[in-house]
């Protein structure tokens, strides 16, 4: 299985069906972040799944439970696969409530990979950030979701909490020499999935190379010589 998800993190819907058109040959899953989705909506979202490629709908929803739950059930509808919702023990067990008997996936996000220890303080925490991160991971075992996004630096740490059955996505992906760009908390591809991940998001080393298609077929190329 490939394990690469694309982030179409793209300002119009046909710079990302560009993207998609450069990639579909590689690629089955693709991010629709907030950015693309105030531009482009669900209309993209159904381009895709009418195109057969999975969707990994990153809205990390936060809100009373009562409209996460609402607004999960819409979105189960739409054939969507992933969807994002911040670890909070109320917004996740609304979200698991909201896709009923629907095929999509609640992933829990616990810490932004765009945070580190200073960030954490500044929300009002005084633990560290890897107490933090082990809070929230709990609750979303005891929540019921069926993964969770967390940088690939701390993958490891949550494969031993979670054991092997949850999803385990991870963005803060970087090839060797690749520009980390606003991520703080990152590893190569092969390193995330020797520790734990299941699947890898990577945005700007493909979407902004002069062929994307080759860009991800190298990437997959690194995860086959260390052994995937």
């Amino acid at each position: 299985m490939n394990p690469i998800i694309i982030a179409l993190d793209c300002e119009t819907a046909a710079e990302a069906r560009a993207i998609v058109d450069a990639t579909a040959k590689t690629v089955t899953c693709f991010k629709v972040g907030l950015e693309l989705y105030a531009a482009a909506g669900m209309e993209f979202v159904k381009e895709l799944r009418a195109r057969r490629k999975k969707v990994f709908l990153d809205l990390k929803l936060h809100d009373i439970g009562e409209t996460v739950r609402r607004a999960t059930a819409q979105i189960a509808k739409s054939g969507v696969s992933l969807l994002t919702v911040h670890a909070e023990p109320q917004v996740m067990r609304a979200a698991v409530a909201g896709r009923g008997s629907s095929k999509l996936q609640i992933l829990a996000v616990t810490v932004l990979t765009s945070l580190d220890q200073v960030d954490v303080h500044e929300m009002g925490y005084s633990c560290a950030m890897r107490e933090l991160l082990d809070l929230r991971v709990r609750n979303a075992v005891r929540a019921g979701v069926d993964g969770l996004v967390c940088s690939p630096l701390e993958v490891g740490e949550v494969r031993r909490i979670v054991g092997p059955d949850k999803l385990l996505v991870t963005p803060g992906v970087r090839s060797a020499g690749a520009a980390k760009g606003d991520q703080k908390r990152v590893a190569t591809p092969a390193q995330a999935i020797a520790d734990g991940a299941s699947h890898l998001v990577i945005g700007r080393q493909v979407t902004r190379a002069a062929d994307p298609n080759k860009a991800v077929r190298e990437i997959l190329a690194e995860l086959r010589l260390s052994g995937r």
